[in-house]
């Protein structure tokens, strides 16, 4: 896919278990029928920025601006959510991830509820979340090993 076998993929390879698992998961979110692929490296993007992981901001840095994105616009979602070159009913999820990945214990099932509003379904939102945790893990496993660095 990227024409290289990244250096975190070579990392995860020491465990053919765990790189195994960790494909099969990128291949159900790879066309994902309702989590876009911007959507989904902006959160990637965003939770590799509050781990302060260098390697994986700058990967999913690269994939939003492969995907159109200008690097203006991205600069300016890691600085501020809001302002994600997302349409508003992603760009809702998105926050929400990012707060469910920081402060699990602050969301709301109001929050949950605006986000059913929006369109988004149980399975939608939790996938979101999922992905967002498994960034977050990804992200401590790269950096203990250097991965990048």
């Amino acid at each position: 896919m990227f024409g290289v076998v990244p250096t975190g993929v070579q990392l995860l390879g020491v465990s053919p278990g765990i790189l195994d698992n960790q494909l099969a998961i990128m291949g159900h979110y790879h066309g994902h029928k309702t989590l876009s692929t911007q959507l989904l490296a902006m959160i990637r993007m965003m939770i590799s920025n509050a781990c302060k992981s260098q390697y994986c901001l700058n990967l999913n840095h690269s994939i939003l601006e492969s995907a159109g994105f200008t690097k203006e616009q991205v600069d300016a979602a890691l600085s501020d959510p809001s302002t994600a070159p997302l349409e508003a009913k992603e760009k809702a999820l998105l926050i929400f991830v990012l707060k469910a990945c920081d402060t699990p214990h602050s969301t709301t099932q109001e929050e949950v509820d605006k986000l059913r509003a929006l369109g988004w379904t149980d399975v939608d939102i939790f996938e979101a979340v999922a992905h967002g945790a498994r960034a977050v893990g990804t992200n401590i496993i790269f950096d203990a090993f250097r991965v990048g660095i």
